[in-house]
């Protein structure tokens, strides 16, 4: 095995505006978060949990390091491995730090826990990560390999961002492309696959807005129908002057949701997508009888922005974000949600059915061609693709579709069924069930934990805070010896959870024992014999991993061949006897139709996949990813299996081991 070491520094960018580029500041809150130690703060009697202070913020980002270590077999001699660990050292002023985090609050990472409106970063305040920040630390850890053990009490306890569209900018200053498919997936997402009425008044909706998991349920919030902004913007049903009904929105609710529910990262982004809804004719002012106070953002956008925004109605839109201003979904919006709304006509032609909208199924609305994986565009393609693409919700909330195809190709079928039950946190939830019911699911819990130990292997990572560690030769030498011990505590907990995971699943008689090839299970005996020179591993149910602590890279990356082979036999044993029977049952259908229908209904118009140029596609996995041909069957290896849809199965799965003795 050898090893290289680097050190690297990284000027961070800016756009016109002045802000970070948004992966940066996604990278930086993640790496902040990973350092903190996230504990129990009071102020007024009141405790907030999972919680952190400026102070302790500002502290580390003012010498904040991150070590990532790669693993890879030497291509002169693959029995080797080479590891190179980079470390990345931040370093800041005070000032500089307090205008980060007021960024990361800006962009709804955080929010100040004693006064949820607050809209400025405060020298004393107590702080807490949000929903959508848990979304864009989950993707960080799970990138980079991270040990997030740390932060599974945070996972399973706190509320996660499941549905955040990630919308594609451009490289060069950062802009969010605007195009006809960004807008459609957007809007679609915005408005909800039906009116998301309220039916309590508006500050009964505020102080839901407000209402937090960790505190006692206000008595302004009303016990009434609780609301999920996750399904669209909250709407009121109104009659218009024509008879008709209209549906209503506050512009405040509008911003607060694109700022909750997309990675735009302010007032002015949040805006200015809104102000594209009003030039497409999507959504249309109804009053403002409010002055504009210090704060509003009146937002008019022109051209379409970086993807030049084809299609639109008008030439211009205005969006004003101020206290008073209400808008509504005009006829091609609900045409455009695919809502069939009372009173609307979308069988025959409108005062405005003449005109261009983002339903229309020709030409215009065809998608682009997706480019290969290994190319990122730098700008939205406007050549238009001939070659429509299935859905990728066909693949499994239609089981009962195609049956003479599904005939002739049901093992392949199962396969596929199998790859997106693994891929989709709720059907992955509902399986685990279900084979716990048929006394198997320790085939499962084997799959996910080789999953982890897999990632972990390749690609491990490190983030501290070092205050006072920044600048000078010897300060330097110290930061890189700082990142080796980071990186050898990681190797002993990889050798660790390898042991751990033959003691739980592999080991003769162990706790969760599968039931594999006699072959199989002999080769790794075998091995085991011989790392740990225990001549009795063939016959004990329990190795003690100190013994395995001398292992090196080599040898773990032999036994993460050996598991890797083993996790495929159980695979293709879920595929082939559990999944046949999974997929018929009423649980399943049910929870397949309500995760997917949506999806399949909307987007086979638009030959089933969003351009890779748009950055927004169907949901896979609790996030909005990118879709290339090669992820409409989802494979295992590259399943998005984050902590947060995990943390309370492994909690549960530690619990149960700990029942059993095992520690």
């Amino acid at each position: 095995m050898s090893n290289s070491s680097m050190s690297q520094s990284h000027m961070m960018k800016t756009t016109r505006r002045g802000r970070p580029f948004v992966k940066d500041t996604h990278d930086l809150f993640a790496t902040l978060v990973v350092s903190l130690k996230l504990e129990q703060h009071r102020n007024f009697f009141k405790t907030y949990p999972n919680s952190f202070t400026t102070d302790e913020a500002c502290s580390n980002l003012a010498s904040l390091k991150f070590s990532q270590s790669n693993r890879s077999a030497d291509p002169k001699d693959p029995s080797r491995i080479i590891t190179t660990t980079t470390t990345t050292t931040f370093s800041m002023t005070r000032d500089m730090a307090k205008g980060i985090c007021q960024h990361f609050l800006e962009s709804h990472l955080i929010e100040n826990a004693t006064d949820l409106l607050a809209t400025s970063f405060k020298d004393r305040g107590i702080y807490m990560i949000t929903a959508k920040g848990l979304h864009i630390l989950e993707r960080f850890i799970t990138k980079n390999g991270i040990s997030g053990d740390h932060l599974l009490n945070i996972f399973a306890s706190q509320p996660i961002a499941m549905k955040l569209l990630h919308l594609e900018r451009r490289l060069g200053d950062d802009e969010i492309m605007v195009t006809r498919s960004v807008l459609e997936v957007l809007f679609r997402r915005f408005a909800g696959k039906e009116p998301n009425v309220a039916k309590v008044s508006e500050e009964e909706l505020a102080q839901q807005y407000l209402q937090r998991w960790y505190s006692k349920p206000s008595e302004k919030s009303g016990g009434g129908e609780e609301l999920d902004r996750g399904l669209g913007v909250p709407v009121r049903k109104m009659i218009g002057a024509d008879k008709r009904e209209e549906f209503h929105f506050t512009a405040n609710n509008a911003m607060l949701w694109l700022l909750d529910f997309t990675t735009a990262v302010g007032m002015d982004e949040a805006s200015e997508m809104a102000a594209q809804f009003v030039r497409y004719g999507l959504i249309a002012l109804v009053s403002d009888k409010g002055r504009v106070k210090e704060g509003n953002v009146i937002a008019s956008v022109r051209g379409g922005g970086a993807g030049g925004g084809t299609g639109a109605i008008m030439t211009e839109g205005e969006f004003r974000a101020t206290e008073k201003a209400i808008y509504k979904f005009t006829p091609e919006g609900m045409l455009a949600g695919r809502w069939n709304a009372p009173g609307t006509n979308t069988t025959s032609g409108t005062p405005n059915s003449s005109k261009p909208n983002l339903t229309s199924v020709g030409s215009e609305s065809r998608v682009p061609p997706v480019p290969s994986p290994s190319v990122r565009p730098s700008h939205a393609s406007t050549h238009e693709s001939e070659d429509p693409r299935a859905s990728i919700s066909d693949s499994v909330t239609t089981p009962h579709a195609g049956l003479d195809r599904e005939r002739d190709h049901s093992k392949d079928s199962h396969t596929a069924r199998l790859k997106q039950i693994l891929d989709e946190p709720a059907l992955r939830s509902l399986f685990r069930e279900f084979l716990r019911s048929n006394f198997c699911e320790e085939n499962l819990s084997f799959w996910l934990d080789v999953q982890d130990f897999k990632r972990r292997f390749s690609t491990t990572s490190s983030a501290v805070a070092a205050p006072g560690t920044g600048g000078g030769d010897g300060k330097g030498k110290a930061q890189k010896a700082q990142g080796h011990a980071a990186m050898d505590k990681h190797q002993g907990d990889l050798i660790a959870m390898a042991f751990v995971i033959y003691n739980t699943y592999l080991a003769p008689a162990s706790p969760c024992e599968l039931n594999i090839d006699h072959g199989l299970r002999g080769e790794l005996i075998s091995y085991m014999t011989q790392v740990t020179s225990d001549k009795d591993a063939g016959i004990k149910g329990h190795i003690d991993p100190i013994v395995g602590n001398a292992l090196h890279a080599s040898q773990l990356q032999t036994m993460v061949k050996l598991y890797e082979r083993i996790q495929g036999y159980i695979f293709r044993l879920m595929a082939t006897d559990s999944v046949p029977k999974f997929v018929k049952t009423d649980r399943f259908l049910t929870l397949a139709r309500s995760l997917f229908d949506y999806n399949e209904q909307n987007e086979k118009e638009l030959g089933g996949i969003i351009s890779r140029a748009t950055h927004l596609s169907i949901e896979r996995g609790g996030t909005i990813g990118t879709l290339g041909p090669e992820d409409l069957l989802p494979s295992p290896t590259k399943a998005y299996l984050t902590i947060s849809q995990a943390a309370n199965e492994k909690e549960a799965a530690l619990k149960e081991r700990r029942a059993m003795g095992m520690h």
